[in-house]
Formats: structure tokens, C-alpha cells, sequence
């Protein structure tokens, strides 16, 4: 959805709540593989304490190009496969964090389920943003 967008349009912000494409992937990075996966069921919570608020995740320094972002979304995938292959789909989280007011999942078929739904959800997101930035749609039916 994002091939092809030069670096000034994978930082431009089109909406009015100004997060970034570049910045939707690092979100979906560290809230969600890193956070879900990594933390709340293989136990880290160092993995994302690093982060002072969760909107600093949207947040892509300027230094950084956005490769890097890609590059760690593609590493945090692959860590979050490995928590899943190594684990059983009943296990309850081993971390919960006290700042949430929500619960925790039951499960990991949970927090799966609930992954696929807010990364589906972003790429829907990104697919509209796209069509605005420069025109492409993802899926165009006839």
C-alpha cells in the first residue's frame, strides 16, 4: 500500500489528526506486534518501556528514514511469530501493564484475533491515505 511513495509523502500527513503514513507502520511496530506479542505474552515488558507515551510510537524521528521503519516492522513481525509459534493458543498473558484500564486478553487466540482486526483496520486506513496522497487504489473493482 505504501510502495512506490517517495520519503516526503511517507512523512506527509493528510488527515486532520496529522499521524503519517511511516508513522502508521511504526505504530503497528510497537503498539501492536512489539506490544502484543512480545510484551504481554513472551513476557517483555522492557520491549516497550522505552516508549514515554503510546503516541510517541506514531512518531517517526526525523533522522530516520522510513525504510528503517519498514525494516522494523518486518522484524518486529518476525519476533512476534516466534512468541506464537512457541507458544499454545490457550496460554493467558504473562504481562499485563498497569497503566491500561482495559483487561487483558484471555488468550493468545485472542490477542491474535484482536491484531488481525486493528492491522486490517490500519490497512484500510493506509489505502484511503494512499488514494489521497497520490491517486493509487489498492483494490479498484469493476
Amino acid at each position: 500500500m505504501v510502495d512506490g511513495l517517495d520519503e516526503a509523502d511517507l512523512r506527509r500527513p493528510v488527515l486532520p489528526s496529522a499521524w503519517t503514513p511511516a508513522g502508521l507502520v511504526r505504530h503497528l511496530a510497537i503498539d501492536v506486534e512489539r506490544f502484543w506479542f512480545r510484551a504481554v505474552f513472551g513476557g517483555d515488558p522492557d520491549a516497550v518501556a522505552s516508549l514515554a507515551t503510546p503516541a510517541d510510537a506514531w512518531q517517526v524521528p526525523g533522522d530516520r528514514p522510513a525504510s528503517e521503519v519498514f525494516d522494523l516492522y518486518r522484524e518486529e513481525t518476525a519476533r512476534a511469530d516466534e512468541v506464537i509459534a512457541s507458544s499454545a493458543p490457550d496460554q493467558a498473558p504473562r504481562w499485563w501493564p498497569d497503566y491500561r484500564d482495559d483487561e487483558p486478553p484471555s488468550d493468545l487466540r485472542e490477542a491474535i484475533l484482536h491484531v488481525l482486526v486493528e492491522t486490517a483496520t490500519h490497512a484500510g486506513h493506509l489505502d484511503a491515505v494512499r488514494e489521497l496522497i497520490d491517486g493509487k487504489q489498492f483494490l479498484v473493482l469493476d
